[in-house]
């Protein structure tokens, strides 16, 4: 059992902890937000992520989960400091160190022996570095201590599997001893033979960005192929599935929408081409798929337009606020950037999402926020799907043909089938997938 102190509960740091506790280490969580300690003490997530709630409960239950404000606290009961604190984008672009830095300088205040001092958050290659010269420049007296490279690799919505159950487990360090004690912490994955990459720090830094940025990537791709297939009259749906059958390619992240968004995808595409910039490089592939993910927004809009040219003075129906389903995450979500078009343009908007609202409603409390689906399209002159939740991809057509003013919906997530809409009277638009076979470019 290895003894665990994860810095920061937020979506990294709070699954993590959880998920290690379940290994069987003990972990204490540290945040400076009170609040956020004492609701999580009361089993109170500050997250909406799937099974959670249970896993936390059940390793506090079990003792081996604990959480405080206090770091000089938790650095007395543990041997390994994950840091997990955010690491927003700035307004240049790239990743603000601040709250690295800042924990970093704390450590080494409180810092009495030896510890692996291990980064957990996203961060630029070079970090490590950085983290070692605040430790030295706020130690009392020498002491010895180890770094060690750990990215996540959680997509939300699914993190708790992801974590137990990865693709492989990235361990960054430069000395034995530390890559020792990172092989301890994750020995229950080595028993279930998960691919294990030891290597650098610098690189296990350089890994998490490449991954992330090649599916931007991919996603932008599959977007652009989406315009011309709009243009020639193919159905991006099955271009993308004989894609997706060749297995150098493989068919995740392959589907045509409204991109990507969140907390990782958005961030770490501009990270990488600020750090390729300050290295002299040029990550050109990167940088033209942000502005394909950034113009997707914009499409959705121009398609909405040519089925309702007039949209000043309608009604919309949003559904779906968060940027992907199973998540309350509404960083970078397509969502924002629509509702401010459509308000712009004069609509009145009534929206629903299963868990996003709450989070949505602090910015646009302007809106007429709804129960359920059926309650957002009544009186509604067009129905925009936004994202793919479960519970609107089989919707009561003959039901939305009563409620709705006007027959129009933009389906950005390619989830209904066009026949079957014009079969009920819809005006029906999609991504990739048009009406008219014989268009061409």
């Amino acid at each position: 059992m290895s003894r665990i102190c994860m810095i920061g509960t937020g979506y990294v740091g709070l699954v993590s902890g959880a998920c290690l506790a379940d290994f069987g280490h003990e972990v204490w969580c540290v945040d400076i937000n009170e609040t956020r300690i004492a609701e999580l003490k009361n089993n109170v997530m500050p997250i909406y992520e799937p099974g959670l709630d249970t896993l936390v409960q059940k390793n506090v239950d079990g003792g081996r989960l604990f959480f405080t404000t206090s770091l000089a606290k938790a650095m007395e009961q543990t041997d390994v400091l994950f840091i997990a604190v955010q690491t927003p984008m700035s307004d240049a672009g790239d990743a603000d160190l601040k709250f690295v830095r800042s924990v970093a300088e704390d450590i080494g205040r409180m810092m009495k022996r030896y510890y692996v001092v291990v980064t957990k958050s996203t961060v630029p290659v070079g970090t490590s570095r950085l983290v070692r010269e605040s430790i030295l420049s706020t130690q009392s007296e020498p002491i010895d201590f180890d770094l060690a490279s750990n990215p996540e690799f959680l997509r939300e919505g699914s993190s708790i599997e992801d974590f137990m159950r990865p693709d492989r487990v990235v361990i960054g360090t430069d000395t034995e001893r530390a890559a020792e004690i990172m092989r301890e912490i994750y020995q229950p994955l080595y028993l279930l033979e998960t691919p294990i990459v030891n290597c650098e720090i610098e690189t296990a830094e350089l890994i998490k960005y490449a991954s992330n940025a090649f599916l931007a990537v991919k996603i932008s791709y599959i977007n652009e192929i989406a315009k011309l297939a709009d243009r020639v009259g193919a159905n991006v749906s099955m271009v993308s599935k004989a894609m997706g059958l060749d297995k150098r390619i493989g068919p995740k992240f392959l589907h045509a929408g409204l991109g990507f968004g969140g907390s990782c995808l958005p961030k770490d595409t501009n990270a990488i081409v600020h750090i390729a910039r300050k290295a002299g490089a040029d990550m050109s592939i990167v940088r033209a798929a942000i502005d394909v993910n950034a113009g997707l927004p914009a499409i959705a809009l121009e398609k909405l337009r040519r089925m309702l040219p007039d949209l000043k003075g309608t009604t919309g129906a949003l559904l779906g606020l968060s940027f992907k389903p199973n998540t309350d995450d509404i960083r970078d979500a397509p969502s924002r950037a629509i509702v401010t078009m459509l308000q712009e343009a004069g609509v009145t908007l009534r929206v629903h999402d299963p868990v996003a609202m709450d989070n949505f409603r602090e910015l646009h409390p302007d809106l007429t926020y709804c129960e359920n689906a059926y309650d957002t399209v009544e009186g509604a002159d067009f129905c925009l799907l936004l994202t793919e939740w479960n519970e609107y991809r089989h919707l009561d057509m003959l039901r939305l043909c009563d409620l709705m003013k006007q027959k129009v919906m933009m389906d950005c997530r390619n989830v209904y089938d066009r026949a079957r809409l014009a079969e009920f009277g819809f005006s029906y638009d999609s991504f990739g997938r048009p009406a008219d076979p014989e268009r061409t470019a």
